[in-house]
């Protein structure tokens, strides 16, 4: 499955795709970044290795009025999340592998065990409240 590219004209139907339980990664960029340019065919064979995932491409100064005031401080930034549970948000070393790694690890914890991490720390609790991906589309 290849990614979803969030805009105005996608926001409704990226919503549905993520309204389920099934895991959501983002990958947060900017188009003037080469790195997130390159990065881009990555992401995409990521998605098509994962195919019962969501995926989502979304370039965070386009779509600022979309996604709110995410604090991305580097590129590429991922955000998985099961549910309206945020289970990561933070930069990524822009290799294919590692990001595999994330995702698997992710989609392998339970939903009890997602909630207990999402609680563990100010970092994960403040991931709760600013970046769920569901609530700052819906808004």
């Amino acid at each position: 499955m290849q990614s979803l590219t969030l805009d105005s004209s996608t926001r409704e139907a990226i919503l549905a795709a993520i309204s389920g339980d099934a895991l959501t990664v983002a990958c947060l960029c900017a188009a003037w970044c080469g790195t997130c340019s390159s990065y881009r065919a990555t992401f995409e064979e990521l998605a098509t290795r994962h195919p019962d995932k969501t995926f989502v491409w979304i370039d965070i100064e386009d779509q600022a009025d979309l996604v709110g005031d995410l604090d991305v401080e580097n590129f590429p930034t991922l955000l998985v999340q099961r549910g309206d549970t945020v289970a990561f948000f933070g930069t990524m070393v822009p290799d294919g592998g590692v990001a595999d790694r994330l995702v698997q690890a992710q989609a392998e914890q339970s939903p009890e065990e997602l909630a207990r991490l999402a609680a563990s720390s100010e970092e994960r609790r403040g991931w709760q409240r600013d970046c769920n991906l569901r609530e700052l589309l819906a808004a």
